[in-house]
């Protein structure tokens, strides 16, 4: 079965209720919760709390409301300052691209699983986000939340901010078996359970209507290399250049959403191997590539194929925001009250 067979099957047990995959074999779980011990020592909790970045960005008239929700990944534990988290790496960029000041409003829990969205929009809405960027989906794993559920969770939350006019960008669950710590086979577990699961996020978030960028193994390419700059120190969380590493592959996507994409990249381009594919494919092929985009497309007036909903894929051109470090908020805005944070760490399985 491919990886699109998977996440198509997948995304349909999320619309009927259904359950997860079934269970590794009892030898293996064995083995499994061995390595996940293992992998525990070796990670190191970081001793902070999430910096609070909200605020606004940039100069001009006619804001743009952005809220960020999500986990550990979202909020930027792990950074050393506040401008280094996601959302305001993102918020700079927007500003500058849009010409317009940014409001920059984070709800993201330490720790959160797709479960903990609904609590979070309570704080959203009210705000009324033009755009929320939600990072979810490594809790979900690490916590071996069923995907399906998963799925159908993030959908009914993309569907609250889509009825709210909120466009929605959605950075689908990392590549796992980019942890350092995280052993074989263990590692291989968790490389396979995470890119299925971005797949299968992928689809819901088109279905919803938001659009899907994949995280995939933005860090892992790259770690043999300089793992001391990519990850911080609990060798879990990205570190603040880790994270502007995955800011900059959602900023060309969260500009595209609100009408800032570039003008070549208005259609898929075959010479940049982006494409127009049934949304299950888009979405497996995804999952293999980091900063690649997949939202919801028609194909000569009709929203679905043969083989289910249009989609396409495209790798848009990164767009670095400028230096951030003398773009601290503009205006401080009162943070919204969430949950204490609670530190997450790998539980696989």
């Amino acid at each position: 079965m491919t990886r699109a067979d998977r996440a198509r099957r997948i995304a349909a047990r999320a619309a009927f209720g259904g359950g997860g995959l079934a269970a590794a074999g009892a030898g293996l779980f064995g083995v499994l919760v061995a390595e996940a011990a293992l992998a525990r020592r070796w990670v190191g909790p970081i001793d902070q709390e999430p910096f609070d970045a909200d605020g606004v960005y940039g100069t001009g008239h006619g804001g743009i409301r952005l809220a960020v929700l999500g986990d550990s990944s979202a909020a930027g534990l792990g950074v050393d300052e506040p401008f280094q988290t996601p959302g305001a790496v993102i918020a700079t960029g927007l500003a500058e691209i849009s010409g317009r000041p940014v409001e920059l409003l984070s709800v993201a829990v330490v720790g959160a699983e797709t479960s903990g969205l609904e609590a979070q929009l309570e704080l959203v809405l009210p705000f009324a986000p033009d755009l929320a960027l939600i990072m979810i989906g490594a809790n979900d794993v690490t916590h071996r939340v069923k995907q399906a559920v998963s799925v159908r969770l993030l959908g009914e939350a993309i569907d609250r901010l889509r009825e709210h006019g909120a466009e929605v960008v959605v950075a689908t669950c990392p590549d796992l078996g980019t942890v350092e710590p995280v052993k074989h086979p263990l590692r291989m577990v968790a490389r396979r359970l995470s890119r299925q699961l971005a797949a299968a996020q992928a689809i819901a978030v088109v279905e919803a209507g938001g659009t899907a960028v994949s995280l995939g193994d933005i860090l892992g390419p790259e770690f043999s290399k300089s793992p001391n700059e990519l990850f911080s120190s609990d060798r879990f969380h990205p570190s603040a250049f880790g994270y502007r590493r995955c800011a900059e592959v959602l900023l060309p996507s969260v500009c595209a959403s609100l009408g800032y994409a570039l003008p070549e990249e208005e259609q898929p381009d075959i010479r940049r191997g982006e494409a127009v594919l049934p949304v299950s494919v888009a979405a497996a092929e995804a999952a293999d590539q980091a900063g690649t985009e997949v939202a919801a497309v028609d194909v000569a007036g009709q929203h679905r194929g043969p083989r289910g909903r249009w989609a396409a894929l495209r790798h848009r051109r990164r767009r670095e925001p400028v230096t951030t470090e003398t773009l601290e908020p503009a205006e401080s805005a009162e943070p919204a009250e969430t949950s204490p944070p609670s530190q997450d760490q790998p539980q696989l399985p």
